[in-house]
C-alpha cells in the first residue's frame, strides 16, 4: 500500500517548449499552395484561350446544375430565350453550327498570324521602316486593319490628286505579296481631312477623290502582284469618319483603310450585295400571266366541240 502511495509519475515534454501541435500546419500549407497552383493555371489557361471559348466557359458556368444535370435547358428553371425551355435551333445535331465556330476560330488565328507577319515585315524592311509611323495595323470586327496615314512633312498623294508619291508606291507594292497569302478577301477605304477640296466646279470635291485615291491604291497592289479579285470592294467616305476626332484638319485624317475581311464579314458584305437570295430570286423570277377562266356558255345555249375545245385553252 505504501509503495502504489509512492509512485512517482514522470511526464516527458517535447523539445522547443511544445510549441508546435502535430503536422497538421504542413497538410493545410500543402492545400494552400495546390489551389494557388490550380488557380495560376486556370489563369494561364484563360489568357490563351479565344473569346469565343471563354463566351462558352461563362455560359457553362451560368448554367444551373439542375439543367446541366437533366441534359441541357428543358424546365422551367431554363435561361432560355424559347418559352418553357427546349433546344435551341442554333445548336443542332449535324454540328453546322459547331464547324462554323472552328471555322471562325481558325480564322481568327490566319489573321492574327498575319498581324504579327506584318508587324516584323514593317520593323525588318528597309522600305517600311522609314515610315513606320505612318503604318497602323490593328484587330477590328470586320478583321485586319491596316492604315497608311498622311504626314503633313511626308503626304502620300500629290496635292489635291490621286497621283501617288513614289514612297507610298514603294509601300503599297511591298504590302501585296503578303496580302495575297491568305484566301480573305479585302477591302479600300479613302479618306480625307475636313478641308473642303472644290476644282472651281461642284462636280468633284472630297467624296470623288477620297474614291479615286482608294482605287489608285488598288491599281498600286494588283500591280505588286495581289490577285485583282480579291478585291471586294472599294469606297470613298470622304471626311466622315476622322481618325482624330478633336482636330477634323489633322493630316493623319488623310489616309488609305485596307481591311483584311474575316470569313463572316466577307460572307456577309457578299450576301448582301449579291443577286442571290429571296429578294434577288423575287426580283429576277418572270411573273405568270394569269389565266383567264374558261368561257361558260349563255343559259339555254350548247357548244360544239371545237367551241368546247377552245373554251378549256388560256
Amino acid at each position: 500500500m505504501s509503495a502504489e502511495k509512492h509512485r512517482i509519475v514522470i511526464r516527458r515534454v517535447g523539445g522547443h517548449g511544445g510549441a508546435h501541435h502535430g503536422g497538421g500546419w504542413k497538410i493545410a500549407y500543402a492545400d494552400f499552395m495546390t489551389a494557388m497552383m490550380a488557380f495560376f493555371l486556370v489563369m494561364w489557361l484563360l489568357s490563351n484561350a479565344t473569346p469565343r471559348q471563354r463566351e462558352g466557359i461563362a455560359e457553362h458556368f451560368r448554367m444551373p446544375l439542375k439543367v446541366a444535370i437533366n441534359g441541357g435547358e428543358k424546365s422551367s428553371t431554363s435561361v432560355s430565350v424559347i418559352p418553357g425551355g427546349g433546344m435551341d435551333p442554333s445548336t443542332r445535331a449535324d454540328g453546322e453550327v459547331q464547324r462554323a465556330d472552328a471555322e471562325e476560330d481558325a480564322d481568327a488565328e490566319r489573321l492574327a498570324s498575319m498581324k504579327e507577319k506584318l508587324d516584323k515585315l514593317i520593323e525588318s524592311s528597309p522600305v517600311f521602316k522609314q515610315f513606320r509611323s505612318q503604318i497602323l495595323i490593328d484587330i477590328t470586327t470586320e478583321g485586319l486593319r491596316l492604315q497608311i496615314v498622311d504626314s503633313e512633312n511626308r503626304p502620300m498623294f500629290d496635292l489635291a490628286s490621286a497621283r501617288l508619291v513614289p514612297h507610298m508606291r514603294a509601300i503599297l507594292r511591298e504590302l501585296a505579296p503578303a496580302l495575297d497569302e491568305l484566301p480573305n478577301k479585302i477591302t479600300l477605304s479613302g479618306h480625307t481631312d475636313a478641308i473642303v477640296y472644290s476644282r472651281g466646279d461642284k462636280s468633284y470635291g472630297n467624296w470623288e477623290l477620297s474614291a479615286d485615291r482608294a482605287n489608285a491604291s488598288r491599281r498600286e497592289l494588283v500591280i505588286g502582284g495581289m490577285a485583282e479579285n480579291k478585291v471586294l470592294r472599294v469606297v470613298g467616305l470622304a471626311d466622315s469618319m476622322h481618325l482624330d476626332r478633336s482636330d477634323p484638319r489633322n493630316p493623319i485624317n488623310r489616309r488609305i483603310s485596307i481591311i483584311l475581311l474575316n470569313h463572316r464579314t466577307q460572307q456577309q458584305i457578299e450576301h448582301e450585295n449579291s443577286g442571290g437570295g429571296s429578294v434577288g430570286a423575287s426580283l429576277g423570277a418572270k411573273p405568270k400571266p394569269p389565266s383567264s377562266p374558261p368561257l361558260l356558255p349563255a343559259d339555254g345555249v350548247k357548244l360544239t366541240s371545237q367551241e368546247s375545245t377552245a373554251s378549256k385553252q388560256p
